[in-house]
């Protein structure tokens, strides 16, 4: 089977499902939850569905610049979907959903980059693993920085749109960022660990750069979680913060990968 009609199909749920909650926060209406939910685990599956027939080659693993953001994505979605039977994090799909939808029709239509296929033992793709979890985690953690953010100009402003009125109050809104930041933080921290352990030399010339971002991101979300417990950071400092750190993040993965696939072809 080709990955069309599954990418096609999960980019046509993506898009409706943003449109059902757009159309029910513009009438100042909660979006049913049980109906967003369900029809995100229906793009989500059709999404992973056409992923694995476009990772999976007979030499490896083909993960060049837009799968990989089609993974990443779809990763971002799945943790997400499972916050959602837990905490209340449902409006962070009305910006996850549309990036869903960008990269799978990305990374069906789009070509390729000059990339070989991976085919490497077990703890390099345990590292290749733990990297798209922490991308995915702090991915979430940024976005939801940006909704915080909004909620707080509007708020401040007393202009509370129907986005806005629907979402937890600010406190929990700060603490679920915190959460997320964790949760990535660690997951970094651990994919800098394997790649120390089972990459051949994690500063060869290809990986310079990379683990370098990288290990800065991992330092400025150090300090970010360091100043929360120890100074009580909130607010826009947080928020700053918390994009420094994912534009470094994603200028490390997705900077160095555009260069070698489509500048360098290496």
């Amino acid at each position: 089977m080709h990955p069309l009609l599954p990418s096609l199909t999960a980019a046509a749920l993506y898009a409706g499902t943003t449109a059902y909650q757009a159309l029910r926060l513009a009438k100042r209406q909660a979006p049913d939850t049980r109906i967003t939910l369900s029809l995100g685990l229906l793009a989500l599956l059709a999404h992973a569905f056409s992923l694995f027939m476009q990772l999976i080659t007979p030499g490896g693993l083909s993960l060049d610049f837009f799968n990989a953001a089609s993974l990443i994505a779809a990763a971002v979605i799945a943790l997400t979907l499972l916050a959602c039977t837990r905490i209340p994090v449902e409006n962070l799909l009305l910006l996850l959903f549309p990036l869903g939808c960008l990269t799978v029709l990305l990374a069906q239509f789009m070509p390729a980059g000059t990339v070989q296929p991976i085919d490497e033992e077990p703890g390099i793709l345990a590292h290749i693993l733990l990297s798209i979890l922490a991308y995915g985690m702090l991915t979430i953690a940024a976005f939801q920085s940006l909704l915080l953010l909004l909620q707080d100009h509007q708020l401040k402003h007393k202009h509370p749109s129907g986005l806005i009125k629907n979402f937890p109050p600010l406190q929990t809104m700060e603490s679920l960022l915190f959460g997320f930041l964790w949760a990535g933080w660690l997951l970094l921290s651990l994919s800098l660990l394997s790649g120390w352990l089972f990459l051949d030399d994690l500063f060869a010339q290809h990986l310079v750069h990379k683990t370098l971002l990288a290990c800065l991101a991992w330092v400025i979300f150090a300090m970010l979680l360091w100043g929360r417990h120890q100074r009580g950071w909130r607010g826009h400092q947080a928020i700053r913060w918390t994009l420094a750190g994912f534009c470094l993040l994603m200028l490390a993965y997705f900077g160095s990968k555009l260069v070698r696939e489509f500048i360098l072809h290496i």
